[in-house]
């Protein structure tokens, strides 16, 4: 039986973990916009890298900011990833998506880029 939009967000964040605005750990982390590159030009959490929900699955490993952050250190899939979207939605699904290719460190932003914002925390526009 076919789901509509709404469940399968919802069972993708079931199966990830969330965080919220003010508990996110972006030293830490590799914050990953996968929003288109409209999106990401109208602003972006400061340092995130713009890889669209489109691609991400297929160019993550070949990514220049993973490469980067992996040299001489284990495979990508131990490299920590924040990711967020718009509203959280994207967000949860490509980070089951992550998890499912062997991610083992990938949260999602809950609430998104529009929670981050409620929350007063700063945008970059770079």
């Amino acid at each position: 039986m076919p789901v509509d939009i709404n469940e399968l967000v919802a069972a993708a964040q079931s199966r990830i973990r969330e965080v919220e605005p003010g508990d996110c750990l972006a030293g830490e982390a590799l914050v990953v916009d996968v929003r288109e590159p409209a999106e990401f030009a109208q602003g972006h959490l400061p340092g995130a890298v713009n890889l669209p929900r489109g691609v991400l699955e297929f160019q993550i490993r070949a990514h220049p900011a993973v490469a980067c952050r992996t040299a001489g250190s284990p495979a990508p899939a131990s490299l920590p990833l924040l990711l967020y979207c718009l509203t959280g939605g994207r967000s949860a699904l490509a980070a089951d998506s992550l998890r499912q290719l062997g991610f083992e460190d990938v949260r999602s932003l809950a609430g998104g880029l529009r929670a981050w914002r409620n929350a007063g925390l700063p945008v970059s526009m770079d």
